[in-house]
């Protein structure tokens, strides 16, 4: 089951949520709707549900016509075929788990043998086997999203829509989690659009990814040419580039492009440059690309090794189990955010040290 939208428009009052914007979801893949709060994404897959009448546009599921305002078709949502993952679980604490993954059978006739083993088969399939005299009221976050995907997925809909269903939950139980139902999707080959601002969740779960900010789409494509080729410094900085420096291309020398930093005393090299124009230019890194090491005796920018040297001092160092976080002041305003792999016991709170970057890490993009 295939998903197509287009020109899709939705305003309340004069602030329009979604302004115009095109999809395609191919059978069997997940699109990720991404960008901060209020940038339409929500309201763009509740208008593909159905439980938001657009102003104008088309959508379209397994080529069936859904919604056309030029047409005046609009599909009410319990014939949409359409099954929604809410963040909020939206599960009825007085019923048991197997009583609320029935319901929605029950109201279509289902005889008990069928229901008993639709159900059944489910909660296995989520991990839920043995719960089904549970009371919901007495389940944890994690189990009771898993009562409310398996309603859902009991149902055998043509297409699954998630609203942030993981945003409820701690750290540890989000990832495992994430990764069940990425094994879900993946094995039930169900077309699905996800909905969150976790850039991390995004690039773990998606086929596809659309960065939105006010109603429109900054840009689309898959997971790791999304990541790894940001258009613009908005986009990297959602994204995970947390170095983010305004700049002036000042020349050239060895294929390299020379930037100034605008407002510290830095010159830089980088090998990547996305121009649009000659204004209003950034250096975006991310933290992981730089590496950081004790300052040594005789430091200083060594341009025959081919990288970027930077001398600064250490005002963080985060121990985070699985890496160090390190943020390095390298001027009165000029702040570097590291990531590291490693645990260097020399590199402390207060340390002199160098960082370097090798210019092919170094992204200059246009702002917007």
């Amino acid at each position: 089951m295939s998903i197509e939208v287009r020109n899709l428009r939705k305003s309340f009052g004069n602030s329009a949520a979604v302004a115009g914007i095109d999809l395609d979801v191919p059978e069997g893949e997940m699109l990720v709707l991404l960008g901060p709060s209020g940038c339409g994404k929500t309201t763009t897959m509740r208008c593909i549900a159905g439980l938001e009448t657009p102003d104008r546009g088309k959508i379209s599921i397994d080529g069936r016509t859904v919604f056309d305002n030029q047409e005046r078709i609009n599909i009410p949502v319990n014939r949409r075929h359409v099954g929604m993952v809410f963040q909020s679980y939206a599960i009825w604490p007085h019923m048991t788990v197997f009583e609320n993954v029935a319901f929605s059978l029950e109201m279509e006739g289902l005889g008990r043998s069928a229901i008993r083993t639709r159900v059944d088969k489910i909660l296995e399939l989520v991990g839920l086997e043995g719960f089904e005299e549970r009371g919901a009221s007495y389940l944890s976050g994690g189990q009771m999203q898993r009562v409310a995907l398996a309603r859902s997925l009991v149902m055998r809909p043509s297409v699954l829509l998630f609203d942030e269903p993981l945003s409820n939950l701690d750290a540890r139980l989000r990832d495992h989690l994430r990764v069940q139902l990425r094994e879900i999707q993946t094995q039930l080959k169900i077309t699905s659009i996800y909905v969150t601002h976790d850039q991390r969740e995004a690039l773990a779960l998606a086929d596809q990814i659309m960065m939105m900010q006010e109603g429109e789409v900054l840009q689309m494509g898959d997971p790791v040419s999304l990541y790894n080729g940001p258009k613009t410094s908005e986009i990297a900085e959602f994204l995970g580039y947390s170095n983010i420096f305004e700049v002036n291309v000042v020349g050239e020398r060895d294929g390299l492009c020379q930037l100034a930093f605008c407002e510290h005393a830095r010159n830089l090299d980088a090998a990547f440059i996305n121009r649009n124009g000659d204004r209003d230019l950034t250096a975006c890194v991310r933290p992981d690309d730089v590496s950081i090491k004790p300052l040594p005796v005789t430091a200083g920018g060594d341009e025959s090794s081919g990288v970027n040297a930077i001398a600064g001092e250490v005002i963080l160092a985060s121990f985070m189990g699985s890496h160090m976080q390190y943020r390095v002041r390298a001027g009165e305003h000029e702040i570097w955010e590291i990531l590291c792999p490693e645990v260097n016991t020399e590199i402390r709170l207060g340390s002199n040290v160098l960082l370097e970057i090798d210019p092919a890490k170094i992204h200059v993009l246009p702002k917007q």
